[in-house]
Parts: structure tokens; sequence; C-alpha cells
């Protein structure tokens, strides 16, 4: 006698409807945290293949997605004037040597401000604009802002103070396209940065806040003064670049 096949019960549509939600729920899921986990890792992965590699900012990645014109040419630290060092640090960091990455000090100073209702002024270290320029976009967010203290605080700890200034000088831009010290260098005066005189460093220097607007080589009366300014603080400023310059 022929065996009768029990008739299989259905799963109701509503319970496979609900089953796949979670499936996908749970995909969703697994791909957040390894999402989580990359963009967690990989500033430290960079940050040990920037040691030995010269790096790219994220300005010039958009640059060249968009197709748009770059120039820039990595040169060590030993072939930039010593000049532009001296000057770059007394207007950008001038505790670059002493601190470790944050300057914790002039960052509460400019919380307070906030908090009273004054603008800040920025309080960034060179440690901290070299992780922005690494890491992090241009426009100007709270939220940037507290990003870049810990990426500060790592690239100190995985970085000497030579390549941190190393890699900011040959990064940081100086004009439409013009990245790093060589080509801007070449751009505005036509020598290499290693020829850079204390005149030609100081309004390299004074040019970075805001380097689409100011022409180092043919700066405004503003730029003029800070120009000076910087060359009577580096004077004055006594042996604070012995960390890069050895002095």
């Amino acid at each position: 006698m022929a065996r009768v096949k029990p008739a299989t019960r259905r799963e109701p549509a509503s319970g496979r409807s609900a089953r796949r939600k979670r499936s996908i729920w749970q995909v969703a899921k697994r791909r957040l945290l390894q999402l989580f986990l990359i963009v967690l890792l990989l500033p430290p992965v960079l940050t040990v293949i920037y040691s030995v590699v010269p790096p790219v900012s994220t300005l010039m990645i958009a640059r060249y997605v968009q197709l748009l014109w770059v120039d820039r040419q990595w040169v060590p630290l030993d072939e930039i004037s010593p000049n532009l060092v001296r000057s770059v640090i007394t207007s950008e960091d001038s505790g670059f040597c002493e601190n470790h990455g944050v300057e914790w000090d002039a960052l509460q100073d400019q919380v307070e401000a906030l908090s009273e209702g004054e603008r800040p002024r920025g309080a960034s270290t060179i440690t901290m604009q070299t992780a922005k320029n690494l890491f992090l976009w241009g426009e100007r967010s709270y939220i940037r802002k507290g990003l870049e203290l810990p990426l500060a605080l790592m690239l100190d700890a995985f970085l000497t103070k030579k390549r941190v200034l190393e890699i900011y000088l040959n990064i940081a831009e100086w004009g439409e396209g013009i990245f790093g010290a060589e080509a801007a260098a070449q751009a505005w005066f036509g020598k290499p940065a290693k020829d850079l005189t204390r005149v030609e460093a100081a309004r390299l220097a004074t040019a970075l806040p805001n380097p689409l607007r100011r022409n180092p080589a043919k700066p405004s009366a503003g730029h003029r003064r800070l120009a000076a300014t910087n060359l009577a603080r580096v004077k004055g400023a006594g042996p604070i670049f012995g960390c890069v310059l050895g002095n």
C-alpha cells in the first residue's frame, strides 16, 4: 500500500516577511560594524604608512577626483629653508616642540571665549592642522574640531616632530592647487624652497591662514605688516626650534 506524504505546512507570508526583515537588519548591522572598524583603524594604519611614504591631503584627493590641477613637489625637511621652518612654527604653533599635538590651555581659553559669546580663534596646533589635512575636511565645524584632537594625539604618538612638520610643510595649501613648500616657493618666488629668504619665508608663513586670498609675491599692506611681525617674533623666539632644527 502506497504511503501518503503528509502535507507540508506553509509558513504564513507575514512570518517570512518578518524573518526577511530580521535578516536584512542583521546584515546591515554587520556592515555598519565593519565600516566603523575600518573608519577606526584606517587613520592609525595610514599614519604608519605615512611615516615612510609621502602622503596626500584630503583636499588634494578632492581636487584629483574633480580632475582639477594640483602642484605638489615633495621634498624632505632638509631641503626646506630653515627660514620657512622658523617662520611657520612662530606663526602657526610656537609651542610645537613642547606640546603633544594639542595646546590644552589655548583650547580651554577658546572654549571659555565661546561660552561667553565671543568668536573662537582656532587654537589649532601644527599637528592638529596636519591631522585635518590628512584625514578630515576643510569646512569649519565643531565635529571636525572634535575629531582633530584624538587624531593629533595619535600623530604625535606615532611620528617624530620632524616628520609631522615635514608632512605639514609638504601638504599645506599655498594657493589654488598649490600644495607644499617646494611648489609654493617655485610658484611665488621662482626658486626652490631651500633658497627662501627670511622675508619670503615670513610672507609664506603668514599667508597660511588665508592662502587663497594672500599673495606672498605681492602682499597687501596688511600682509606685509603680518610678515614684519613674524620676522620680529622669529628673531626674538630663542631656542624654540630645537626639535626640528637642532638648535
